[in-house]
This record gives structure tokens, C-alpha cells and sequence, in this order.
């Protein structure tokens, strides 16, 4: 039987994010793709994960938005989780410069200003610009999922809190992988990561892209592999 990888996609994605992944790890492990929900409560999505997962004993990875969901599962239900892989994520609260621009598009999308992903500016989220199949999967997967899951989405970002302290008390074999150029993540909880005791094993890629499921799936797939041979 093979060993369960459950898979948590980020902020307006869905199991397109892992298109590129599956075809180098599916023949060795069952990768199980959680949806996340229309939510803005941890704690919820924390709970519908769980009916999910049922009685089992998992390795959760998370991307973005998702690592953190997989985080606060891991410390909520901290019996069932096995390994935690964080991709393109970090178990902190939203950087504080963020947050105006972040409740401004909040407040747009309420008010049905909600703009759909152009082509171009999926390219720009983008490291390797060069890949219109990605670019489609970029722009689709966002406007597929649409107003009604961008506001709860966007809103359960700022009602993160700062979950690492809880996080190093963990014993289980934890694992970042993120871009070292990365502008949509938080560098200054990376950085505070890389500057305290911990097991955790942080890996940084030269470059700037936060899609690393879409755009370096191989190399992510090693990183995995090898966090699933961990103890």
C-alpha cells in the first residue's frame, strides 16, 4: 500500500497546482488533494480536513495560503499528522505592510470590483514567462474559483496569527522549500526561521518563483522524496 500525501493548495488554486508534480511522485505514493474551502476560520477548514482524513496518520504539504491551513492542522490534531512540507509558505501572521493593500482588494471584491487574472499579469506572477500552458494554468485556476472564493480566501489572511513557536514544539520531520526571490512571501518570517534553534529543515531555490509546484516540480519532487524518507 502505498504511503498518503496530502496535498493543500493555496489562495484561488485547486488541484491543477499539482499537474505538473503528480507525474513524478504518483507511482510511489497516493497523493490525496484537499480543496480549500470558502472559508475564512482556521478552525473549520482545520475540521473539514480532518473528516478528510478520517483515522489516519498523514504527511500533509502545504502550498502558500495552504501550508499555513497545514500548519494549523498539524498543531490542532497534532496526533494525526506524521511529516509537514511547506511550500512557498511560512506559519506567520501577515506582514503588516501587506494588509492595506490586501483589505483594499477585499473591500473591491465586495463591492463587485472583482478583476479577473489577465494573462499577462498571471505571467508576471510567473518566473518562467515562457510557458504559455502555465500561464493558462495560472489565469484559469484563479478565475475558474472566481469572486466567491477570492473574498473568503483573501479575508482568512488576515486573521492569521504567528503559529512557528507552537510549530518548532512539534516532533515530526518538517520541511520549507521556497525561492529565495520569492516576492509574495514573508521574507522577515523566513528570516526570523533561519535565526532560531529549530530540527526544521529550510531549503531555499535560487530565484524568484512562488508556483514552484507548477514551474520546478522535479526539483520539488526530490525535496519530497527525501522529507518522506525522514524520521
Amino acid at each position: 500500500m502505498k504511503e498518503k500525501i496530502y496535498l493543500i493548495p493555496g489562495l484561488m488554486t485547486d488541484n491543477r497546482l499539482w499537474s505538473r508534480l503528480k507525474p513524478h511522485l504518483e507511482d510511489e505514493y497516493e497523493l490525496i488533494h484537499f480543496q480549500l474551502p470558502p472559508c475564512e476560520n482556521f478552525d473549520e477548514i482545520a475540521e473539514l480536513l480532518d473528516k478528510k482524513i478520517g483515522n489516519d496518520k498523514v504527511n500533509l504539504l502545504g502550498f502558500s495560503l495552504g501550508g499555513y491551513v497545514a500548519t494549523h492542522y498539524s498543531l490542532k490534531y497534532p496526533q494525526k499528522v506524521k511529516r509537514l512540507f511547506l511550500v512557498s509558505s511560512t506559519p506567520s501572521s501577515t506582514e503588516d505592510k501587506d494588509i492595506p493593500r490586501r483589505q483594499k482588494k477585499l473591500q473591491e471584491a465586495k463591492e463587485n470590483e472583482f478583476s479577473p487574472l489577465s494573462l499577462e499579469k498571471a505571467k508576471d506572477l510567473l518566473e518562467i514567462k515562457e510557458d504559455e500552458e502555465l500561464i493558462h494554468i495560472v489565469a484559469n485556476m484563479f478565475n475558474d474559483l472566481g469572486r466567491e472564493t477570492f473574498i473568503p480566501q483573501l479575508s482568512s489572511t488576515l486573521k492569521r496569527v504567528n503559529l512557528f513557536d507552537d510549530l518548532i514544539k512539534l516532533d515530526i520531520p518538517i520541511s520549507f522549500y521556497y525561492s529565495s526571490e520569492d516576492r509574495l512571501l514573508n521574507h522577515t518570517a523566513i528570516n526570523a526561521i533561519l535565526q532560531k534553534e529549530h530540527k526544521m529543515r529550510v531549503i531555499s531555490r535560487k530565484g524568484e518563483s512562488h508556483n514552484i509546484p507548477l514551474e520546478f516540480s522535479k526539483e520539488l519532487s526530490f525535496e519530497i522524496q527525501r522529507w518522506m524518507k525522514s524520521e
